[in-house]
């Protein structure tokens, strides 16, 4: 599995492939976590059983830095990139096929399983490519436009094709059928943007499979063994954990929340009224905060933006809150209130990819930035786990007074992490 590289490598724009690479690296995730939660919730399963069966999927990305040297060893990052593309559009298919059996949810279940494995190796391919086709201050520059790109992938599935399984439901009058399409476009989707990328991507000089000097086995253990030598490593692991243990729960009950009729404490929206109103404002607001937040972090550094970022990440996530203690009787509140949520996190998460890549920089970049997503889908695993339940003991209100308290262990990481002064700032680099 290895690229022959041009003598020169062609010049091309990183806006021709960064927004499609992290929209591309975005939608597999989405899948498998978010929009498989609609698509349970409308099949009839309870909250329990979704965020139980679905917190399971993030295993593959919890443990992906197992497999992340072989990547890092074997092979070009840009081909592993296009490869698993076609893979992700293969598996979509199948997941469409499966809708129909009896066994829909086993065997949908499994193959989701399948799909994560291979998203997760495309982010280990992907961000190690990132980092070694730009230098740092392009990274940072053009952070907040990956994030932005990966976060429309999340909206495009919430928004988007919600709202389109949600209108072929209505027409159909098959919760099934729409479901269907909706793989079935997707599918078809990854295969075109793999032939794209097969094209368009240039060859990073630095894209090289790695030296094995001693084997592959122990090479295998020595790029691992790296990683927990870096200093301070033990607090910057326990950041990855904690930053997102808010979010982790919050996630898995949003789109309920939002479902879920007025008696049971939801806002009782439709689920073409869900895709609307999280794929047209929440859009917006979401690309206009992860921009402002790559671009903030390129003018004054990671260090001097960190407290701002974080604390755009975290209070926004009041404004569920207030929706669940006063719900919305127009949808332009609804609208408001989830661009806010957006807005936030989309510059609350543009510091923490570049606290990723603080941990990751050095030697063995592409495996090292693995383990730290792997760290990152460990932390948000675990608190989904348990928050279907929380939310059916504590109802919407106290889950969601719950997830504000949850934000304290984030800030407390916030303040121990050490970033050098000059970190991601554009100047410093030139």
């Amino acid at each position: 599995m290895i690229d022959a590289q041009p003598t020169e490598p062609p010049r091309r724009s990183p806006w021709a492939w960064i927004p499609t690479l992290y929209l591309l690296q975005g939608l597999p995730y989405v899948v498998v976590m978010t929009l498989s939660v609609v698509m349970y919730e409308n099949l009839g399963l309870s909250n329990t059983d979704i965020a139980l069966y679905t917190s399971w999927l993030y295993l593959p990305w919890v443990i992906k830095p197992l497999w992340s040297p072989i990547i890092e060893l074997l092979g070009t990052r840009r081909r592993w990139i296009w490869v698993l593309q076609f893979a992700v559009g293969a598996l979509l298919a199948m997941v469409a096929l499966t809708l129909p059996t009896e066994q829909w949810v086993r065997w949908s279940l499994a193959i989701l399983w399948l799909m994560a494995f291979a998203s997760a190796s495309h982010d280990i391919a992907a961000d190690g490519y990132y980092m070694m086709a730009l230098p740092t201050h392009q990274q940072a520059a053009f952070v907040g436009i990956r994030s932005t790109f990966y976060r429309v992938a999340n909206i495009a599935g919430q928004g988007g094709l919600v709202y389109l399984a949600g209108e072929l439901t209505e027409r159909s009058g098959s919760v099934v059928w729409a479901w269907q399409i909706v793989m079935a476009l997707l599918a078809g989707f990854f295969v075109v943007a793999g032939a794209y990328h097969a094209w368009c991507l240039p060859h990073a000089p630095d894209d090289r499979p790695g030296r094995m000097q001693s084997g592959l086995f122990l090479e295998f253990f020595a790029v691992l063994a790296a990683y927990f030598r870096k200093p301070a490593i033990a607090v910057g692991i326990a950041y990855l954990l904690l930053y997102r243990f808010p979010e982790a729960q919050l996630l898995k009950l949003a789109v309920p929340f939002l479902l879920d009729p007025l008696e049971a404490g939801g806002l009782g929206l439709s689920t073409r009224e869900v895709g609307v109103e999280y794929g047209t404002v929440g859009l917006i607001a979401l690309t206009v905060g992860g921009i402002t937040g790559g671009l903030l972090i390129a003018r004054f550094g990671l260090k001097r933006c960190l407290w701002p970022l974080v604390w755009g990440m975290h209070l926004p996530n009041l404004v569920f809150l207030a929706m669940a203690l006063w719900p919305p009787q127009q949808l332009w509140v609804v609208s408001t209130a989830l661009a806010a949520e957006q807005f936030g996190y989309g510059v609350g998460f543009a510091a923490y990819l570049m606290v990723m890549i603080l941990i990751a920089d050095g030697a063995h970049k592409t495996a090292h930035y693995a383990i730290c997503t792997g760290f990152m889908a460990l932390g948000m695993m675990v608190p989904g786990f348990w928050s279907g339940w929380l939310q059916e003991q504590l109802g919407y209100v106290g889950f969601f007074t719950w997830v504000m308290v949850a934000a304290i262990p984030s800030f407390i990481m916030t303040a121990l992490i050490r970033v050098p002064d000059s970190f991601g700032r554009k100047e410093a680099a030139a």
